[in-house]
């Protein structure tokens, strides 16, 4: 609803768990719903697989198709909220791990959202969380309403949540978490404003830069399939080759998943295969119990060998093509919503704020500083009014900034390349190390507006 800027069809906002249905948000000529059942069986839709969920899933199912600028680029999934106490114990008719495990396959980034007063992260959470196992790099974390905390409860909160996650999510990096109040209602409490700024404003380019990025990730995914569905040949046909033509098959089949994880390393040392590429163990053993191993495929080399040929060879091509494309095409960026917000007038991010600052200004920003910076150039002992390279050299690492940023800023400063500095050049290297300092990035060529007054000529453009 933040993103969009507008209510879609079928959408409920509340402090209860409101959404008991997946919603697919998608762009539409039109404003309207598809249910379910209708869904999986549009061969226009990416849904057909989820037939195989039932009808308790599809009636908890639908699209909601609406004009939006913002869905031009990127549908979004809407699930439904999370149950925790005794609402867990109520099934939800469906196996809704499954699904989410599902969705987490096939989409680009999973967000899961979290509430800055009620952080516990129920049973089903958990369960949620665990099903996106192997998706890590996908996962971002979004504390919603940190506006109704002050800052000491927000950073105990924010302590709190990443112990929790700790617990469920079993990787070696910290999860980025995203820290705001992602809807259009006045602060509550306004000592983190910026903070909270900065935050939407990291989302913001996280999600924008999806669509360019989605070509390398189906990639990613075709490599990462083609991985596994070698290893499961070899599984399979293992089992098969054990398996006796006439008599015992039953005790034999009962042996050999319970001997699993031994075939599993046996199969790792004889064709050189980690351990990461295999299927977890209990789930496997769950999905044999019911298959006749019998009817299981002997290995074909040649297939083997063709999979192994694309990885090796036709993968590297493809995405040369993929780099070729991407450089062709102008860069594809979500627009519109929320999006687009960030970007009006003087509210843009970073709005007047280090070299932007001044920049609608008709006086010189370093102007109200530079009686104080003239006071240290004077003491510099300058020659026909300029100072020597080594002169503000000694000045310049009194800042303690390493030499490839003062470089960067002498470069700046420097606006006619004659080695030295005037008054007005050595009050911008002081401006510009002062940006720096206050954390802000330096710009790449010096804006017009940083120009000092009497170096503004040679910049002038005719119109």
């Amino acid at each position: 609803r933040y993103l969009l800027e507008q209510d879609f069809p079928g959408m409920r906002i509340g402090p209860e768990p409101t959404t008991d249905s997946f919603i697919a948000v998608m762009y539409g000529d039109s404003e309207g719903n598809i249910p379910g059942n209708a869904l999986v069986v549009d061969p226009k839709k990416p849904f057909r697989k989820l037939s195989r969920f039932g009808n308790a899933f599809l009636n908890r199912f639908m699209c909601s198709q609406l004009p939006n600028q913002v869905l031009k680029s990127i549908s979004i999934i809407d699930s439904p909220g999370i149950l925790s106490g005794e609402k867990q114990r109520i099934s939800r008719g469906y196996d809704f791990c499954q699904v989410l495990q599902w969705f987490a396959e096939r989409v680009d980034r999973i967000i899961l959202l979290f509430d800055a007063h009620k952080l516990d992260i129920s049973d089903e959470f958990s369960e949620a969380i665990k099903s996106f196992r192997g998706q890590d790099d996908k996962i971002r974390v979004v504390l919603n309403k940190a506006d109704q905390v002050d800052t000491q409860q927000l950073m105990r909160v924010y302590g709190a949540l990443m112990w929790s996650l700790g617990k469920v999510i079993n990787t070696p990096e910290v999860l980025r978490v995203y820290i705001g109040s992602f809807w259009a209602h006045p602060l509550r409490n306004t000592e983190n404003r910026r903070l909270f700024e900065a935050e939407a404003q990291d989302l913001f380019k996280d999600i924008q830069s999806l669509p360019q990025k989605a070509a390398v990730r189906k990639l990613n995914d075709l490599i990462k399939r083609a991985r596994l569905a070698k290893v499961h040949a070899y599984i399979i046909s293992y089992l098969k080759k054990e398996m006796p033509s006439v008599f015992g098959k039953e005790n034999k089949k009962k042996e050999l998943i319970s001997r699993l994880p031994e075939i599993y390393i046996q199969l790792q040392r004889e064709y050189h295969i980690s351990a990461g590429d295999f299927p977890e163990v209990k789930k496997m053993q769950e999905l044999l119990e019911t298959c006749d191993f019998t009817k299981f495929h002997s290995l074909k080399p040649k297939l083997i060998e063709a999979v192994d040929n694309m990885l090796a060879n036709k993968i590297a091509s493809l995405m040369s093509l993929i780099r070729q494309e991407e450089s062709n095409m102008p860069t594809e960026i979500v627009h519109g919503g929320a999006f687009d917000g960030t970007m009006a007038g003087p509210f843009g991010h970073g709005y007047g704020e280090g070299a932007k600052e001044g920049a609608d200004e008709d006086e010189w920003v370093v102007a109200k500083d530079k009686p104080a910076y003239d006071e240290i150039f004077y003491t510099l002992s300058p020659i026909n009014g300029k100072i020597s390279g080594i002169s503000a050299k000694k000045e310049m690492v009194t800042s303690k900034l390493p030499n490839s940023v003062l470089g960067k800023i002498w470069k700046l400063a420097d606006c006619d390349g004659d080695g030295m500095l005037d008054d007005e050049e050595f009050a911008l290297a002081k401006h510009l190390i002062k940006i720096k300092l206050d954390g802000y990035e330096l710009p790449g060529t010096l804006p017009s507006h940083l120009v000092p007054p009497s170096h503004r000529k040679p910049f002038q453009t005719v119109e």
